[in-house]
C-alpha cells in the first residue's frame, strides 16, 4: 500500500512539473506563434489607415464563369471598396448586349451593413481584436491555472471564427434590400429598371450577381424557380416582381485566400493547446488526490 502511494505521489509530482512547464513555457510559445501568424493575416487586408502613405493600391479582377458567358466584368478593388466596375450583360431573350460601368465619382464598400463596416473591415477588426487579446499576455505573464488558458483560447477562437464567418457567410439580402442599397445607382448609364446588381465577398472570392426581374400580373402569386432556388415576388410600391434569371460570376482574391488559411492554422493551434490543457484536467479529475 505504501509503495503504491509513493508511486502515485511520484507520478503526480512528474505530472505537476510537466503542467508547470506547459503553463510557463509552451503556452507562451504558442501565443507568440499565434501573434506572428495573425499579424501576417492582418497585413493581407490592405486597408487605408492613419499611417498609410498615399492611396491604397488598386487591384483588377476579371470575373467570369465556366458555365455561362452571359455576364463578364472587370472589378477594381481598392482596400475594402470597389473603385471601378465594368460589366457586360448579354440579355438571354434577344442576345442584346448591355454595358454599364461605375460613375467616376463613386466607390462601393463590399456588403457594408447598415451603420457598420464592410466585410473586409469587419474581418480585419476581429483579427486585430484577437492579436490584442494575445498581446495582453506577454512572456512575463504567469498563467496560474489551465482554466485561464482555456478562457483565453476561447476568446481568441471566437474572434477568429467571427472574422472567417464575415467572409464565408455574406449577409443574405432580399431583393428590396439590394434595390435600396444604392449599388444600382452607382452605374452609368443608369441600369434598366428590371436589373439588380449585388457585389460581395464569399470565401476567398469576389462575386457579382445580376438579377433580371419580370413584372407580375396583379393576380399572380406564383414563385419562380431558378435552378434549385425559388424566388418569391417582392414589392416596390404597387409593382410586384419576380426573378426571371440570375447570373453570377466570380474571381479568387489571392490575399483573401491567404488570410483564410491563416485563420484555419490559428484555430488549429488554439484547439491543440486546449486539448493539451484538457488532458491534464481530465487526469486531475480522475485521480483520488
Amino acid at each position: 500500500m505504501a509503495t503504491a502511494m509513493a508511486a502515485s505521489a511520484a507520478e503526480r509530482a512528474v505530472l505537476e512539473e510537466e503542467f508547470r512547464w506547459l503553463l510557463n513555457a509552451e503556452v507562451h510559445a504558442v501565443l507568440k506563434q499565434l501573434q506572428d501568424i495573425l499579424k501576417e493575416a492582418s497585413l493581407r487586408f490592405t486597408l487605408p489607415g492613419p499611417s498609410t502613405e498615399g492611396p491604397t493600391k488598386q487591384e483588377n479582377f476579371i470575373l467570369g464563369s465556366c458555365g455561362t458567358d452571359q455576364v463578364k466584368g472587370v472589378l477594381t478593388l481598392q482596400g475594402d471598396a470597389l473603385s471601378q466596375a465594368d460589366v457586360n450583360l448579354k440579355m438571354p431573350r434577344n442576345n442584346q448586349l448591355l454595358h454599364f460601368a461605375f460613375r467616376e465619382d463613386k466607390q462601393w464598400k463590399l456588403q457594408q451593413v447598415v451603420g457598420g463596416s464592410s466585410q473586409i473591415q469587419d474581418a480585419r477588426n476581429h483579427v486585430s481584436q484577437a492579436i490584442y487579446l494575445l498581446a495582453n499576455r506577454d512572456e512575463s505573464y504567469q498563467f496560474k491555472t489551465g482554466a485561464e488558458v482555456l478562457k483565453l483560447m476561447d476568446a481568441v477562437m471566437l474572434q477568429l471564427t467571427r472574422a472567417r464567418n464575415r467572409l464565408t457567410t455574406p449577409a443574405t439580402l432580399t431583393l428590396p434590400e439590394i434595390a435600396a442599397s444604392g449599388l444600382t445607382r452607382m452605374f452609368a448609364p443608369t441600369l434598366p429598371s428590371d436589373l439588380l446588381v449585388n457585389v460581395y465577398i464569399n470565401l476567398n472570392k469576389l462575386c457579382l450577381t445580376v438579377y433580371q426581374l419580370h413584372a407580375l400580373q396583379p393576380t399572380s402569386t406564383k414563385a419562380y424557380s431558378q435552378g434549385s432556388t425559388s424566388f418569391f415576388p417582392s414589392e416596390w410600391g404597387s409593382q410586384r416582381l419576380e426573378v426571371s434569371h440570375v447570373h453570377k460570376v466570380e474571381c479568387v482574391i489571392p490575399w483573401l485566400n491567404d488570410a483564410l488559411v491563416y485563420f484555419t492554422v490559428s484555430l488549429q493551434l488554439c484547439q491543440q493547446l486546449k486539448d493539451k490543457i484538457s488532458v491534464f484536467s481530465s487526469y486531475w479529475s480522475s485521480r483520488p488526490f
